[in-house]
């Protein structure tokens, strides 16, 4: 890559208020992974003179190999660049497989589309097919669309809830019970704050975002976290539950992404051995 100002816009060129938001969330979230990191961290010296935390900008855009006025706008959020200029500074920071993931989702001005706001009857018919292994449609927003009766016995019935209390974010962090059913709750919900964030940068004039971001902040933990920028990507894995009529499951966690509903998401949660089947089963019956 040479080194200079890459020429993709005029310095200080102004865009559409939704499309500067995002980029400064990302420069938000690339100034707060600078900070973590010092000069042993990439094999710089670490001389003298330093009064902030972290490595400097002309240090972070001598890894990447762009000039340091292009990494201070980056950071500013006052340009978009390119896939090829932020792999090299997620290199440069030594971003994750996930913080890399997360920085090039900004590549993209636009925001994805809205996702439908109904659930097909194909989709519908599969959820509750899975009974009585449990399953839900969710929306980009973790909001629950479908569930069936195996999700409603593991956890509770979202019917109960208030329509703004469907979603899989208030479940884990402000649902009490969430916190002793889930064995590992900690690493479980970090990672699922993780993910949502990830995709709430993304959208930051969405007002279901914003309200659940609101919600969540009332939850100490889920607000450090979700300060600290954390993020996260989904993999599949096995869950551990502690029910207090069930006992001790444990279930593998699978997350697919419906074709015809673009945006929408089925989840399921599949026993890992012979007593979690035969657990979700007098869980249906009960």
């Amino acid at each position: 890559m040479t080194r200079g100002r890459p020429g993709t816009v005029a310095a200080g060129a102004s865009a559409a208020g939704g499309r500067e938001l995002p980029r400064r969330e990302l420069g938000a979230f690339l100034r707060s992974r600078r900070e973590r990191l010092t000069p042993g961290d990439v094999g710089l010296p670490d001389g003298p003179g330093r009064r902030t935390p972290g490595l400097r900008r002309a240090e972070v855009a001598e890894l990447a190999g762009i000039s340091v006025s292009w990494y201070t706008w980056l950071e500013q959020g006052r340009v978009r660049t390119s896939e090829q200029v932020l792999r090299a500074v997620a290199r440069a920071l030594r971003l994750d497989g996930a913080e890399t993931a997360h920085v090039l989702s900004f590549v993209a001005d636009d925001p994805p589309p809205d996702a439908p706001t109904w659930v097909s009857p194909n989709l519908l018919s599969l959820v509750r097919a899975m009974t009585p292994h449990p399953a839900v449609v969710l929306d980009p927003h973790w909001d629950l669309l479908a569930w069936n009766a195996g999700y409603a016995a593991l956890l509770t019935d979202p019917a109960r809830l208030h329509p703004k209390q469907r979603n899989l974010l208030w479940l884990v962090f402000r649902w009490p019970p969430a916190r002793t059913l889930l064995a590992d709750w900690e690493q479980d919900a970090r990672a699922l704050l993780g993910q949502f964030r990830s995709r709430a940068a993304r959208r930051p004039r969405d007002a279901r975002f914003a309200e659940l971001v609101e919600e969540l902040r009332c939850d100490a933990d889920a607000a450090r976290w979700y300060d600290h920028r954390e993020t996260a990507a989904f993999h599949p894995s096995v869950r551990c539950f502690r029910h207090p009529t069930a006992g001790e499951l444990r279930l593998r966690y699978v997350k697919l992404a419906a074709v015809e509903e673009p945006g929408h998401h089925f989840l399921a949660y599949l026993p890992d051995d012979r007593a979690a089947e035969e657990a979700l089963r007098r869980l249906q019956d009960a």
